[in-house]
């Protein structure tokens, strides 16, 4: 088992949730956390520790956001106007990896990275290898014509665990996807409840 996967399914552990709806994740055979303290009864959880369990989560779901990077999304999404929840699940939804993803490219979000770091995909048509680069209403990410025959892509494609959400427009078969809107909370998909209201909760204590 590689590094990666690993440490995508200690995320799962730690969480007692099945963040993707992986049919593969060990949530599904044992709820309780990892390490021998793990099956403990659980204690009653404080305001701090269920702020700091949703903010662990949502940037956990990501894959691969640092601390640093999470924070400077949330910061961006405090000095927009509007509800920050809100903008927080949009900001985060924008990024080229978490589009990736979505669109059903690669199985992962883990693969969406290297995916992108690796050159795979194009934004309007010019190459952008930057996982984290903002994508805004009306951009076009399409697979490179010689990338959409790796096992990679064919494997997310058929699988049958997710679907691609209405807020992205599929076209050229599956290859490329537009961004028609910015979606809300209750358009993203996640496989678990996620609060981001007590994630800037969090962070605005």
């Amino acid at each position: 088992m590689s590094k990666r996967h690993s440490a995508k399914y200690k995320i799962d552990r730690a969480m007692g949730e099945n963040l993707w709806g992986r049919s593969k994740s060990p949530v599904n055979k044992r709820s309780y956390g990892p390490g021998q303290h793990g099956q403990r009864r659980k204690s009653k959880v404080s305001d701090f520790g269920l702020q700091l369990k949703a903010k662990q989560k949502l940037k956990g779901y990501y894959g691969n956001l640092t601390e640093k990077q999470f924070r400077k999304t949330y910061d961006e999404a405090a000095r927009r106007k509007g509800n920050t929840p809100e903008n927080l699940i949009g900001l985060l939804e924008a990024r080229l990896d978490a589009v990736v993803y979505r669109a059903k490219f690669v199985p992962t979000v883990w693969a969406a990275r290297q995916f992108v770091n690796h050159g795979h995909v194009t934004v309007n048509g010019k190459k952008v290898n930057i996982a984290s680069y903002r994508l805004s209403v009306g951009d076009v990410v399409e697979v490179k014509e010689k990338s959409r025959n790796m096992a990679l892509v064919l494997e997310a494609q058929q699988s049958s665990e997710r679907d691609v959400p209405d807020y992205l427009e599929i076209g050229d078969r599956g290859f490329s996807v537009r961004v028609a809107r910015v979606p809300e909370l209750a358009d993203v998909p996640y496989a678990v409840k996620m609060e981001p209201n007590l994630v800037v909760e969090y962070y605005s204590s």
